[in-house]
């Protein structure tokens, strides 16, 4: 299983604002992305190209995933948005999100272009990463070739406000259950996403909450998303950082649990545990399929930082 790297809180920040870029480095989100897209008037995009190099470039990001949106491929930007972005600082660079991706070959598009740039400034061919961005019909419909389309690929996001004009959902209100639909209008679209990035092996993440000042209401869509197995969130204001970090990340209680769960199976199936299929932690029957449930479990809360309180003993003989 690959090392997870935590993604519970993805901080937007428009590559506009040199003071945003800056405020940025001391919070704690785990990944921060610096947008040249939606955030960023078409007339300042040239100056936000400069802005984000020289943040980047800087440093003192800490263990954040440092990643830039660029614009999406039927604008006139993208281009130059990589080629100043990666030549400029692709050594202090993880990822390039891609918006509204529609098919692979957009995806391959941007990959090709990468390997040129990384080649032609001494770049390790193959580093920078991927995160590719639903917010059309037409790409969640290619979702899944999307998803394997780059051995770049590490996330799946879904970009929920261009997603609704693409569908001409009757609504105003991004991320948020309706009143007038029994349900969640965001469930199937979510699940799609997330069996994609699942069967690719890459990490899904939910997009933003816009009523931003409505800490309640973003927590209570959160909740949703984590609890299908996203793993984590876009968040566009600071108060929204600490409820997506608690809410993508396990409790203390299931994170020593998953461990324990660990522990308990590997001695059962060893020489000193007896070789058994099967063991007994507690009240519980753990086996095979418990293992793998709490590898999840535990990846996260590995990924997020968390300490364990408790330990494994072994049963006496």
């Amino acid at each position: 299983m690959a090392e997870l790297r935590s993604r519970r809180s993805n901080l937007a920040v428009p590559g506009s604002n040199p003071r945003f870029l800056e405020k940025a480095k001391g919070l704690p989100a785990d990944q921060v992305f610096l947008d040249l897209e939606d955030a960023c008037a078409p007339l300042a995009k040239p100056g936000a190209r400069k802005n984000i190099v020289a943040a980047l470039n800087e440093g003192g990001w800490g263990q954040k995933i440092r990643t830039v949106r660029v614009n999406d491929w039927t604008t006139e930007w993208t281009f130059q948005d990589v080629l100043e972005v990666v030549g400029g600082a692709g050594a202090n660079l993880d990822c390039i999100m891609l918006p509204k991706v529609q098919d692979a070959a957009q995806v391959k598009a941007l990959d090709m272009l990468l390997t040129q740039i990384e080649k032609a400034n001494g770049l390790e061919v193959g580093r920078i990463g991927i995160e590719a961005q639903i917010e059309t019909a037409q790409g969640l419909i290619n979702v899944n070739d999307i998803a394997f389309a780059s051995d770049r690929i590490e996330t799946i996001i879904f970009g929920p406000a261009d997603f609704m004009a693409s569908i001409n959902m009757k609504s105003l209100v991004v991320g948020a259950l309706h009143p007038d639909y029994p349900g969640d209008p965001f469930h199937y679209i979510l699940m799609q996403i997330l069996m994609a990035a699942r069967a690719r092996g890459v990490q899904a993440i939910d997009g933003p909450f816009l009523q931003v000042r409505d800490v309640p209401a973003f927590e209570e869509v959160a909740k949703r998303s984590a609890m299908l197995g996203f793993d984590g969130k876009w968040v566009l204001h600071p108060g929204q950082i600490d409820a997506a970090n608690e809410i993508y990340a396990p409790s203390q209680e299931d994170y020593d649990h998953a461990e324990l769960i660990l522990d308990a199976y590997d001695w059962a199936t060893s020489e000193a545990g007896g070789k058994k299929g099967s063991a007994m932690l507690g009240d519980e029957m753990i086996d095979e399929a418990s293992r793998k449930m709490a590898l999840v479990i535990a990846g996260k809360g590995r990924a997020a930082g968390m300490g364990r309180t408790s330990s494994f003993t072994p049963p006496e003989a």
